[in-house]
């Protein structure tokens, strides 16, 4: 009877409680999982930082399998978008709300960040003699407008797929939009097509997303055990600056923006909250672009706008960026003695307002147009390589600020399009003769 019912031994119990525990974690909301792999990164980076360095790999792993699914799913999104929409008028009208949007909300950050800047006095007494230029050598000195432009308008559509070229890639949507929208009833089995392209990538990038905190794990190794905390004594005060600029974007500026056009501010970013962290943490504001615009979408937005506006503004629209080289420049500024009075904090607005557009969403991306702009105005490269210290903190934070600020953009474009809508709803619908006459008749006695 006895071995006819054995009892279970200490060593049967284990895996089933093992899979409990794994099923458990497994049914936590991704942002629980990654602030729990922020705590075992620092964690691991502290204690082993050779095997943290290591860790990388999975963080860039993630990106790698982020990045690949963005143009197949960004492209067949703006396409249909367009094609969608009742005329080439309004795809116009929408590039050009947009793209004032972006003119005006980057001018004023840069004006708040110079400001707050100045008023603190970051970087006087600073040690940028203990800087050196050489941490700059594998990055880019300068902005070539020539080259954007022809990345704008690539002569290869497979080749800026394969290189990644997000701008070429809107570019040549926009034209294919078009293009199916003249065409009309023709082009609907490409829309199919097209359909369900997105409809696979999307399910994709529920895949990719699942594995975020094993991203977020690798990403926060590497750098405490690659950069550690030597340089944080002593930029202490820009750190605090630039993350104070940013809380008053998004606590002061984009409130007063969403209640103008009557945006729900508090529902909008419960809603990407958990987008902006991944992309706090990974700095790279590609790795949420696509469920980026699948949660706009429940949230309320209308695919055309979203789809169009939230990657023009991911190359046009980079509010925590610009902030952060406004604060870097000023810092440097004052390091070096330069000059800051009015003229000369109003010229470097104005440079980083056409230096900064076309950023690219990677990480890091803010210091190929820093060097750039502090090369314009005489700074030299090697206060800018100070900075390289503490540059992933604060990237993790103007990362995560630019993606609220392009959710915020698409939501003031789209409402702005249906307050349109609403007002002249009925004039922009197509009339038949008899309808034309009548109205014209109706005028007739006011004229």
């Amino acid at each position: 009877m006895g071995t006819e019912h054995p009892r279970p031994t200490s060593t049967d119990t284990p895996p089933a409680r093992r899979t409990g525990f794994w099923r458990r974690c497994r049914k936590m909301p991704i942002g629980v999982q990654s602030i729990i792999a922020v705590g075992l990164g620092a964690l691991i980076g502290s204690l082993a930082p050779s095997a943290g360095e290591q860790m990388k790999i999975l963080g860039e792993l993630f990106l790698n399998l982020v990045q690949v699914v963005v143009l197949p799913l960004v492209f067949p999104l703006i396409v249909l978008g367009i094609a969608r929409m009742e005329s080439v008028k309004k795809v116009g009208r929408i590039a050009g709300k947009a793209i004032l949007y972006f003119e005006i909300v980057t001018t004023v950050i840069l004006l708040i960040a110079v400001g707050l800047a100045k008023f603190t006095g970051i970087g006087k007494g600073a040690p940028v003699q203990g800087a050196d230029a050489k941490d700059l050598d594998g990055m880019s000195q300068g902005i070539d407008f020539h080259e954007l432009v022809l990345h704008a308008f690539p002569k290869n559509i497979f080749a800026a797929f394969g290189e990644g070229n997000l701008l070429g890639a809107i570019t040549f949507a926009l034209l294919v939009g078009v293009a199916m929208a003249a065409i009309g009833e023709k082009s609907e089995p490409f829309a199919a097509v097209l359909e369900s392209v997105a409809s696979v990538m999307f399910k994709v990038v529920g895949y990719v997303i699942r594995i975020a905190p094993l991203g977020v794990l690798g990403f926060i190794s590497y750098d405490v055990a690659h950069y550690g905390f030597g340089n944080l004594r002593s930029l202490l005060g820009f750190i605090a600056v630039v993350y104070a600029g940013l809380a008053i974007v998004i606590g002061v500026l984009f409130p007063l923006i969403a209640a103008v056009y009557r945006i729900r501010y508090v529902e909008l970013m419960k809603s990407i909250a958990g987008l902006a962290g991944i992309a706090f943490v990974t700095r790279s504001s590609e790795s949420v672009l696509a469920p980026l615009m699948g949660r706009l979408e429940a949230f309320g937005l209308s695919r055309s706008t979203t789809s169009f506006v939230v990657p023009l503004g991911y190359s046009f629209n980079t509010d925590g960026s610009v902030l952060y080289q406004a604060a870097a420049l000023v810092f440097l500024a004052n390091a070096y003695g330069a000059d800051t009075s009015l003229p000369a904090l109003l010229l470097m607005v104005g440079v980083l307002v056409i230096l900064s557009k076309g950023m690219a969403g990677v990480a890091s991306a803010s210091i190929v147009v820093l060097i750039a702009a502090g090369n314009s105005i005489g700074l030299p490269a090697e206060g800018i390589a100070l900075l390289l210290g503490v540059d992933f903190i604060v990237d993790m934070a103007r990362t995560g600020v630019n993606v609220i600020g392009n959710s915020l953009a698409a939501a003031v474009v789209d409402s702005s399009e249906k307050r349109r809508e609403a007002k002249h709803g009925a004039d922009d619908l197509p009339r038949t003769p008899a309808e034309t006459e009548a109205t014209a008749f109706q005028k007739e006695p006011a004229q």
